[in-house]
């Protein structure tokens, strides 16, 4: 039986049912549907809108349908459209006339807004936790290989020397901002919607704030009809999880080059990795692969709700109704991206010598040889031209720079002497920088502390 059937002289036909129904997808709201009527059913009995009593049976049988769902007893249909027209019709089945007046000062657009809120509030403590897992992850593998010598890319170019941990370190902090964001975006998510009302507020002698207290809501936000029309804390949410899945994407499109033999860095264990039905040599990538295109998806929930969104009048309009599934689905995404990744990255073996061996012959070095003519009063861009020259040569010798004689330098710049060996040697490479921030094994060391104090 439809709640709202009075104003109506015909039955909805079954096809119009199922267009209408959300109760497929936001049945996953149940609990948090419950809690707040639980929370509204209480503000009732205590501002005298109901008597105690009522407020109290009501309150009990909420408590046990949420048993009763928990242990899937009870399944909904579409006739019911919505979460909280299935409950509110479980409830009036099993106490009659008192189940009807929990719905008093209350309008599905301001029950759905708080419910939407509470859902977005637990999935956010979801992501924050699974991120605390990749940062400990990340930090840990730093720890590991602060003197696993790599190259670092620019345009992926090998570009200048740095250590593993310091590459790790980039992506905790790409992470840690994350976690700030999505911190941000909670903020703005856990204010109190209930208690507006379809739009205009309610006749009835509420306490909001009493609201906002049983709900652990941080405020009320103040105008009813902002309350029930707006979506931006959704779609925030959406754009905190692709920024998020963007940084997975990276680190991904990295771990699947650097497993092929033709990087030869690291090699992901079989767990996390499948063969072909065809080649049995090959051992592939998948799940990073597949997290790299499930991006796709999380970006495209953010472009859905962002148009959805576009051109509503206020207050609330049944394209709203379009709003849960892209966060379900952006959510549940995530998480199990960051979930599957941080157990892959925990468990990949990294080969040392392989990328020592790639640091040594890319030529790295060539900005530190610039670095040493500066020191012997050449200027800059002289000394960027004589070892982009000597690069050239030794390119073309098929040698590395600290193979080149000194016979070999000084061929090139009478400024050369022997020391220049020890100047370019791509450890003291990644000793001698001295700016904060850099890939010195200090600097690295002090970043890790830095973490350790977090």
């Amino acid at each position: 039986m439809k709640l709202w059937k009075g104003r109506f002289s015909k039955e909805a036909t079954s096809s119009s049912n199922e267009f209408n129904a959300s109760i497929p997808f936001d049945q996953r709201m149940y609990e948090e549907d419950i809690t707040g009527s639980i929370a509204h059913a209480k503000m009732l009995g205590k501002q005298g809108i109901i008597s105690e009593e009522e407020s109290e049976l009501i309150i009990k049988t909420l408590k046990e349908i949420l048993a009763d769902l928990d242990a899937g007893k009870i399944d909904f249909t579409v006739e019911n459209e919505d979460i909280h027209m299935g409950i509110e019709t479980i409830l009036t089945e099993r106490i009659g006339q008192t189940g009807k007046k929990l719905h008093t000062a209350r309008s599905r657009n301001d029950q759905v807004a708080v419910d939407f809120r509470l859902v977005l509030r637990k999935e956010t403590a979801e992501v924050d936790e699974k991120l605390a897992e990749l940062l400990k992850t990340l930090k840990e593998l730093a720890e590991k290989h602060q003197e696993t010598v790599m190259p670092g890319y620019t345009h992926l170019q090998r570009a200048q020397p740095v250590t593993l941990a310091y590459h790790m370190l980039a992506y905790y902090q790409m992470f840690a901002r994350d976690k700030e964001r999505f911190a941000d975006c909670q903020k703005r998510t856990n204010r109190l919607p209930l208690g507006s009302g379809a739009l205009a507020g309610t006749t009835y002698n509420t306490d909001r704030q009493f609201l906002a207290d049983e709900l652990g809501f941080d405020s009320i936000l103040p105008n009813g009809m902002d309350a029930v029309a707006d979506r931006d804390f959704a779609i925030e949410f959406l754009s905190c999880c692709s920024i998020c899945i963007m940084h997975l994407t990276r680190f991904c499109e990295e771990l699947i080059n650097w497993s092929s033999v033709e990087f030869g860095f690291i090699e992901i264990d079989d767990a996390y990795s499948t063969g072909s039905s065809i080649m049995p040599q090959k051992k592939n990538p998948d799940m990073a692969e597949l997290i790299r295109g499930k991006s796709g998806r999380v970006y495209g929930d953010l472009m859905a709700l962002l148009t959805v969104c576009k051109g509503l009048p206020l207050a609330y309009n049944k394209d709203l109704q379009e709003d849960k599934e892209p966060v379900f689905d952006a959510v549940d995404t995530l998480k199990a991206s960051l979930g599957i990744f941080t157990e892959m990255i925990s468990t990949m073996k990294v080969k040392e010598e392989t990328m020592a061996k790639a640091a040594k012959y890319g030529y790295m070095n060539a900005t530190d040889a610039a670095d040493y003519l500066v020191g012997k009063g050449i200027p800059f861009r002289d000394c960027h031209e004589i070892i982009g020259n000597m690069v050239l040569y030794a390119i073309n010798k098929g040698v590395a720079l600290d193979d080149l004689t000194m016979e070999e330098f000084k061929s090139f710049s009478d400024a050369f002497d022997e020391d220049i060996y020890e100047a370019i040697d791509i450890v003291n490479c990644i000793k001698g920088k001295k700016s904060e921030g850099s890939t010195s094994f200090e600097s690295v060391k002090k970043q890790l502390s830095q973490l350790a104090s977090e």
